[in-house]
């Protein structure tokens, strides 16, 4: 019998258990999007009546989020590190927090104390061998919560895959609970004419041994559907999905010019359909880091041909981004854009890209501004932006003045627009 099989054992117990041991006023961090330990909140909330001003922290939540509900006021405040669908309506009616930060600075801070952990609840693989287990489609923030947490409480489910680069043995955790659960999926956006469109303008800005760094959604799908042309390009990023998997089984992405670990996706947390998962799963051409090695500035610009990719809500026509909030609301987060952008411009040959439609979807308002709306704040500055991409071109505004800032953007409004942009004085 391997040496950490019988401590295994002795750990193991139910949810409710395992729960059982938070205490009212504690700081309680989740693990992260597709990791997110379901059946140990469901217990938890089950143990409401016991608790008061419990702090629940993470970011992307993809279970219910009911603890935001107003039913559980009192006993559970959530502190959301982005806010997502689950926590948006909290946040607005002040039952729940926001704390803004950069992505990769969250693990430093958990490291640092300057943001305490009483409790991890994270979802991990089963142990291997030695007795290592994997932190699977979530290291991000949860593996350095793990190691700071004064209680760690850790599903582990088969079905989470066995990724290679990051992870925790089981004599660091103190409650084992065993489930078997498949990970939630994402089904593929839908990629209309106008995303085609735009993806269609950025793959002209990607270079042969480009390294992308993209998310999820309709925009970063249909880039890379135009980029079947290319060679040799590579991953750097936060996340990836199922996009990607295309042009690596036809030999477009190869990670072989990559500067920073050749021959090898590298990110920091997934989400996708099992397909992806099923792809990770004890793949050595997949590495996971922490999110403080991943989107570190001055890591991931030593990554050559950095093509960074993210999306707005609104620029205005300064070059002022806002990614996260309409108007005073705050509808998401900073998330990895500011690491990947400041990252990119730094990177030998690198380019930062922000692309997004014209218009909203009903196409009645222009997300191409004079200024931004009123209580919205700037998520990355003008001083940052470099590309600016909507389905009407490319607009450069590196090194460009005001002025020729202004006529660049004008030129890639929706056209029903830009008359009405032009004779706006605010810019």
């Amino acid at each position: 019998m391997s040496d950490w099989q019988q401590p295994y054992r002795d750990k193991s117990c139910s949810a409710a258990e395992a729960v059982a041991l938070i205490q009212s006023g504690q700081h309680v961090l989740l693990a992260h999007a597709a990791a997110e330990p379901c059946e140990l909140v469901a217990a938890l909330l089950a143990q409401k009546d016991r608790l008061t001003d419990v702090e629940i922290t993470h970011m992307v939540p993809l279970c219910s989020c009911a603890y935001c509900e107003p039913e559980y006021a009192g006993h559970f405040r959530h502190n959301a590190l982005f806010v997502g669908t689950g926590s948006r309506a909290a946040v607005a009616r002040g039952q729940a927090d926001f704390t803004p930060c950069f992505f990769y600075q969250i693990p430093i801070m958990l490291r640092e104390g300057v943001y305490p952990v009483d409790v991890a609840c994270i979802q991990v693989a089963p142990p291997d061998a030695d007795g290592n287990m994997s932190f699977g489609v979530s290291v991000d923030y949860t593996m350095q919560a793990a190691e700071s947490a004064k209680y760690v409480v850790a599903e582990v489910n088969p079905r989470m895959p066995r990724t290679l680069g990051s992870s925790m043995h089981v004599s660091k955790v103190d409650a084992i609970v065993e489930v078997e659960r498949a990970l939630p999926e994402i089904p593929l956006p839908k990629i209309g004419p106008v995303e085609e469109k735009i993806g269609e303008h950025i793959a002209s800005l990607v270079p042969d041994g480009g390294t992308l760094q993209l998310g999820i959604g309709a925009i970063p799908d249909a880039v890379l559907k135009f980029l079947g042309d290319k060679k040799d390009l590579g991953i750097h990023t936060e996340m990836f999905s199922d996009g990607v998997l295309d042009l690596y089984e036809q030999g477009v992405i190869t990670n072989a010019r990559k500067t920073l670990h050749p021959h090898q996706f590298v990110a920091t947390f997934l989400i996708g359909t099992q397909r992806l998962y099923d792809f990770v799963d004890q793949n050595p051409a997949v590495l996971m880091r922490p999110v403080d090695y991943t989107n570190h500035p001055a890591i991931a610009c030593r990554e050559d041909r950095l093509i960074s990719i993210n999306s707005a809500i609104q620029v205005d026509l300064r070059g002022q981004v806002c990614a996260d909030m309409i108007g005073g609301k705050q509808y998401s987060a900073v998330g990895g854009q500011v690491d990947f952008v400041r990252a990119a411009s730094m990177s030998a040959g690198g380019k930062s890209i922000l692309a997004f439609p014209s218009t909203t979807r009903d196409k009645s308002i222009s997300r191409i501004v004079a200024q931004l709306d009123e209580g919205a704040c700037v998520t990355t500055s003008r001083y940052d932006v470099q590309y600016v991409v909507t389905e009407y071109g490319i607009a450069d505004l590196r090194c460009r003045t005001n002025r020729q800032r202004r006529e660049a953007l004008l030129a890639i409004a929706h056209p029903k627009f830009r008359q009405a942009l032009e004779e706006d004085g605010a810019a």
